[in-house]
This record gives C-alpha cells, sequence and structure tokens, in this order.
C-alpha cells in the first residue's frame, strides 16, 4: 500500500462521510482471522479458485496491525472480524482466536462462527457466553445446508438471543448446492425472529433476497461488494429494485469485505453513492446509524 496513495484515499472517505453527514463509519463486513488461515484465503484468491471464479486481487494485504490501521485511518469506528470454517472441527479454535482478538481490540463487534456439525449448538452457545456480538455463517465456503437438524438449536440460541448472523447465502460469484433464497427462508419460516444478515445484497439474487426481507421484518441485508464496477459488470443490481432498497433504508447495513477485495475501500463508499442515488439521509442509516442501533453503540 502506497503511502500517497492511502493518504489520497483516505481524503476520498473522509470526503464521502462529510457529503452524507455521517460521524464516522461501521463496517459490519470485514475479516480479520488467524494470520495462517488469512494467507490460506489470500492464496485462495490468488489462484482465481472454483469458489471466486475470476482474478481477484487482494488490495489491503497486509499485516493485522497495519490492516487496522489503515481501516480506522478512514473513519471506521466499529467492524468485525468475519471468519469461518470450511470443514468440521474448526469453529470452537477459530471461536477462540475471535474472543482474543476482540479482547485486544476494542473497536471490533465480537465475531463468532458455526458448522453443521454435532457440537454446533455447544460451540455458539460457548461462544456467546464469551460475549459473542455477532456471527458469520458462509454457506458457500461451507456447504452445508442451513436446513440441517445439526443447526436447529443454533438458529434457536441465536433467534432467543438476538444476536445478528452475517450470513452468505447468495450464490454469488459462484453457486453453492445450498445457496439461494429457497434454503435460508425455510429457516427463517422455522425461527422468524432471527436477526439474518444477508451479506452482499443475496448477490445475485437481489430481488428474491429483497422480498426475503420485507417478509421478515428481523432481516437485514448488508452491502458487500454492491454496485462496485467489479459487481456492476457481471452481476448488476437491478435499477428497479431500487425503490424496494430504499425502502428498507432502516435495514441495510454497511459492508466492505475490507481487506479481501479487489478495487479501493473508498470505491465501495462512492459506488453506493452514485450508483444508487438514494441521497444523504439514506446514506447515512447505512454507513453508521443503522449498525449503531442494531448493535448498541452509543
Amino acid at each position: 500500500m502506497d503511502p500517497d496513495a492511502l493518504a489520497e484515499e483516505r481524503a476520498r472517505v473522509a470526503a464521502f462521510r462529510a457529503r452524507i453527514g455521517a460521524p464516522a463509519l461501521i463496517d459490519v463486513h470485514t475479516h480479520f482471522m488467524p494470520e495462517r488461515l488469512l494467507a490460506k484465503v489470500w492464496a485462495y484468491f490468488d489462484a482465481a479458485g472454483p469458489l471466486v471464479g475470476r482474478e481477484w486481487p487482494i488490495t489491503y494485504r497486509a499485516d493485522e496491525q497495519r490492516r487496522l490501521t489503515v481501516l480506522r485511518g478512514f473513519g471506521v469506528r466499529a467492524f468485525t472480524s468475519m471468519l469461518y470454517p470450511h470443514k468440521p472441527g474448526m469453529a470452537r479454535s477459530l471461536n477462540d482466536w475471535a474472543a482474543g482478538f476482540a479482547s485486544r481490540t476494542p473497536d471490533c463487534l465480537h465475531t463468532a462462527t458455526f458448522y453443521a456439525e454435532p457440537g454446533a449448538a455447544d460451540d455458539v452457545r460457548r461462544a456467546l457466553d464469551q460475549g459473542a456480538r455477532v456471527f458469520k455463517c458462509h454457506l458457500q465456503v461451507g456447504g452445508f445446508d442451513p436446513r440441517d437438524p445439526l443447526l436447529d438449536e443454533v438458529w434457536g440460541l441465536l433467534a432467543e438471543a438476538r444476536v445478528p448472523v452475517v450470513t452468505h447465502c447468495g450464490s454469488g460469484p459462484v453457486p453453492g448446492p445450498f445457496t439461494g433464497p429457497g434454503p435460508i427462508g425455510a429457516v427463517l419460516e422455522r425461527h422468524p425472529g432471527l436477526r439474518l444478515i444477508v451479506a452482499h445484497l443475496g448477490l445475485p439474487e437481489y430481488a428474491d433476497f429483497l422480498a426475503l426481507a420485507e417478509r421478515h421484518t428481523e432481516v437485514l441485508l448488508d452491502t458487500t461488494m454492491a454496485f462496485t464496477h467489479f459487481v456492476e459488470e457481471a452481476t448488476p443490481f437491478p435499477r428497479e429494485a431500487l425503490p424496494r432498497l430504499a425502502a428498507l433504508g432502516d435495514r441495510v447495513l454497511l459492508g466492505t469485505d475490507f481487506p479481501n477485495i479487489p478495487y479501493a475501500y473508498a470505491d465501495a463508499l462512492e459506488s453506493l453513492e452514485t450508483r444508487t442515488g438514494l441521497g444523504e439521509t439514506w446514506l447515512r442509516a447505512v454507513c453508521h446509524d443503522n449498525a449503531a442501533r442494531v448493535f448498541g453503540l452509543a
């Protein structure tokens, strides 16, 4: 990361915040995880693995402390440490790492995860006892069915605790066997109190996931990668659905996928501004106020 380019980008982000009247940003979809695991994730992106499907350079490839400095330099006052298992037996150790990360990183919203395996409910219960404030569920990477009976108690625990779960349940960038609105929609029918945050606005099934949010008042959506040129060239958000997105303005949260994005952080913010045309009030709610309410931030 070139210092001059980074300084210019900080100025762009500050100008964006000034235009929308946001005192700071709250980003609900950022990735921090054990360094060895993150290196493997970056190697997978570098190789354009099957779940990526295209060239995907990592813009903010740096050590943990440098990444924290960059994110805070953009005026991000709270963020997550999204991490996820790709096989059984990983979730508990990831949650222990995330608990330690949150304890040494006060501006991180303590994040946890789970996998469809025996003991999943125990893992979630333990993470909640550790203070987890948000969970990540990745149906594409995990390759499991959210309707799996092994997860029924998990969803019930999260619904009862009213702890949000950011869920990659859309079929982008590459469909999985259990992505799309059907499987996770069935979970919501069984657990209507679940505070589900649909990652990436559910791309590419945007309209279907808007309908899910319209049907279930506890469902929220995050903006991760949506409206950026990188996504719009392949899976554009339907312009006729913008009024529906505007109507859900109190349930849309800023997400970015930092640091694993192939463009500048400022690009993600400016794309939201220019490609939605939904105005300063909507943008301020999305980029700060909604998440501050959901997570009880003063």
